[in-house]
């Protein structure tokens, strides 16, 4: 296989790397990096397992079946386990491109303070952001989003790789992480909902569903299933090596340093005088990326959904897609217009997010072991065991998150 069919064939993997490592997931391991150093490392290692496996699992199931995963539920379980699903992910979608672009907007209005006397404002960058999504969803071809993604994923990887060869904590540091512990809990914190909020940024149920979609909108067949498991491999490995990296840069600054953190727009004016101006601005335009590159999917799976649900090929040049596409991203202008802190759309995004993976894996289940569906490729007993662990997994991570979100709640 040439390089050019090689990087083709990972299009699909690096969608999914771009929906999962966005403004959510750099301010979770930022976060956990300033307040614990690299000791909850073994977070992002499990997570980012978990995903690999579910992300090839789901995949095969396409492959084996010719069936997507919200149709398979819809079909083989119950027209209403598919609306669950469109609802829900929906809902955390909403709430995603709200925090999203409130986010980019933020480090980008702190970010221009250093060259623009008391910044460019707020709403300008969020306009700007919002249109150019927009209009890359009306070219409306699904190779044509990868391509743009993958180029814009590039470019978050390589500025959060460099800020880690700038500021890596030692090696013993990094290995130490990956041997699982809670540390101690800094105090005004919660270590157990750092944790639930760095899991729910990775393994995030949206993924392994638009995963079916993709592998199917590939062509792929049970001939391609090496080339279905490389592709999800190198998504699972490029999520840990950047989450890794985010972790390790907040940990060689600002955990050094005793510096804790709030929000990702606070590393702007923290990392300055521990880092430097270069190393702010390439930290900035890899959060900058991360927001991109999770904006498009945010943008686009409603739509899909759709499509899926119905049992139609993928055509994001319909009308009412097109509509429903800028409507979901003029949410991205609610933080900078009203100067929001969007807190009860949050809570009640990520509390649909927590509900719905082990509903994800429930389901799951329950198709992968029907031998109607899957013939001879039926879950095995040791494959069964995993999502069991996994489905408990989800269940203790939902029980953590909304622990933290009752809490949040009582405080407002």
């Amino acid at each position: 296989m040439n390089l050019k069919k090689r990087l083709t064939s990972l299009l699909p993997g690096i969608f999914l790397f771009g929906f999962t490592v966005g403004t959510g997931s750099v301010t979770a391991m930022a976060k956990a990096g300033a307040d614990y150093g690299m000791a909850l490392l073994w977070t992002i290692f499990l997570s980012c397992s978990i995903t690999f496996l579910l992300i090839n699992q789901f995949g095969k199931f396409t492959l084996v079946t010719g069936e997507t995963a919200l149709n398979a539920f819809r079909k083989h379980i119950h027209p209403t386990v598919g609306v669950f699903f469109i609802i829900a992910l929906t809902a955390h979608v909403c709430g995603s491109v709200i925090g999203v672009m409130g986010i980019v907007a933020d480090i980008s209005y702190e970010w221009s303070k250093s060259f623009v006397s008391d910044g460019i404002p707020k709403i300008y960058f969020s306009v700007f952001f919002v249109t150019m999504v927009y209009l890359l969803f009306l070219d409306g071809r699904t190779k044509f989003f990868e391509t743009v993604l993958a180029v814009v994923v590039a470019i978050m990887s390589v500025c959060f790789l460099i800020n880690f060869l700038a500021f890596a904590p030692p090696v013993t540091d990094i290995l130490k992480g990956l041997v699982p512990s809670i540390p101690e809990t800094p105090p005004g914190e919660n270590t157990f909902l750092v944790i639930a909020s760095m899991v729910g940024t990775t393994v995030f149920s949206g993924l392994f569903i638009l995963r079916t979609t993709l592998v199917k909108e590939a062509n792929w067949t049970l001939n391609d299933l090496r080339v279905q498991r490389r592709d999800a491999l190198f998504s699972g490995f490029m999520m840990f090596l950047v989450s890794a990296s985010i972790m390790a840069a907040a940990t060689g600054t600002l955990y050094k340093e005793g510096v804790g953190l709030n929000n990702v727009s606070e590393m702007v004016t923290l990392l300055e005088p521990l880092a430097g101006p270069l190393a702010v601005g390439i930290f900035t335009l890899g959060i900058i990326a991360a927001g991109v590159s999770s904006q498009f999917p945010n943008v686009t799976l409603l739509p899909w959904m759709l499509d899926d649900y119905n049992q139609r090929k993928p055509n994001m040049r319909r009308p009412s897609y097109r509509l429903i596409a800028l409507l979901i991203s003029l949410l991205g202008l609610i933080v900078p217009i009203f100067d929001a802190k969007p807190i009860a759309v949050m809570i009640i995004s990520q509390a649909f997010g927590a509900l719905v993976l082990p509903v994800t894996v429930m389901c799951f289940i329950y198709i992968g072991n029907k031998r109607s569906l899957m013939g001879e490729h039926k879950h095995s007993t040791l494959l069964n065991i995993v999502l069991v662990l996994i489905l408990i997994f989800a269940l203790i991570m939902s029980y953590m998150s909304y622990q933290g979100l009752y809490s949040v709640i009582r405080t407002l």
